[in-house]
């Protein structure tokens, strides 16, 4: 379960747990914005605070630590099994955010190497996944993050499904997953402290804003304001709804991505150099200390 405070709101999925200790593997969005994280291990039924290792966005994964977890049961990822259109498999999880015993959705191999557009509504931010496995087994929010298994019990891919706040586009209703492989891939890279220009390792650089596409609401190009948190660096620095920023060190700002993925370069207490276009058009340029912000 992660809690937005910033938003007042919950969020819940399924994680895999691949060291006794608790590292588990799931979805980046599923602790995306969050500013607490608690799981319960359905293995010993105990519950546990986490905390962000790092996490993938271009590819929706994340790795989390269990407090104080020691002798969980694992899952391994079968990244090396081949895996055919009409293999039968099974998505487990936790569907609506139900809780208890995991939910089980059995279905069959669609499609390889599919590739969708996943919208944070969030940050205003998109990213393509791609090379995902589809599937006709009913995967729901709440699963991601789970395993997809074959009919030998194998973890072949993570479960990944849209939700509120994070909706997939052009996207049939059809299920998807993460590969086992390239999630094993993030999994060790995360692990082992190698952030790069995807991997984030650490907490998240905060900045406090909600931003939509520029052209929606200026005619100036770059991220535009829509929201400022109350107390975060952009309310301390001045900015305002409808103000369009457009540059971060002096790198230009031409859309919520490209803020998105400058910001993810840098960590709290950071400082950086913000270049915007004010509401009344006038160019505005000042440095910031970046906060620390909710997850992903």
């Amino acid at each position: 379960m992660s809690e937005q405070g910033l938003q007042g709101t919950e969020a819940a999925g399924t994680g895999i747990v691949l060291t006794s200790d608790g590292m588990v593997l799931t979805n980046n969005h599923v602790i995306n914005g969050a500013t607490s994280l608690t799981a319960v291990d359905i293995g010993n039924g105990h519950s546990y605070g986490a905390s962000v290792i790092g996490y993938d966005r271009s590819h929706d994964l994340a790795l989390v630590q269990l407090h104080g977890a020691s002798g969980l049961q694992t899952l391994s990822l079968a990244s090396g099994t081949q895996v055919s259109v009409g293999d039968a498999v099974t998505a487990l999880g936790n569907a609506g955010g139900r809780g208890g015993q995991p939910s089980q959705a059995a279905g069959s191999v669609t499609a390889l190497d599919q590739r969708i557009t996943a919208t944070d509504e969030g940050s205003g931010s998109s990213e393509q996944l791609s090379g995902l496995i589809q599937v006709d087994a009913q995967i729901e929010a709440g699963d991601s993050g789970g395993p997809l298994v074959n009919a030998q019990g194998q973890v072949i891919g993570i479960d990944t499904a849209a939700s509120v706040g994070y909706q997939f586009q052009s996207a049939p209703t059809e299920g998807f997953a993460i590969p086992a492989t390239q999630a094993e891939s993030t999994a060790e890279a995360i692990a082992a402290g190698h952030a790069s220009s995807t991997v984030h390792i650490g907490a998240t650089a905060w900045l406090g804003v909600g931003v939509g596409t520029a052209n929606q609401y200026s005619s100036t190009n770059g991220a535009a304001v829509v929201q400022v948190v109350p107390n975060s660096p952009a309310d301390r620095l001045g900015l305002l709804a409808g103000d369009v920023i457009t540059s971060v060190d002096g790198a230009s700002v031409p859309d919520p991505n490209t803020l998105t993925a400058l910001l993810g370069q840098h960590h709290p207490g950071d400082t950086v150099t913000l270049g915007w276009t004010d509401s009344g058009g006038q160019a505005q340029s000042a440095r910031v200390v970046l906060g620390n912000g909710p997850a992903g």
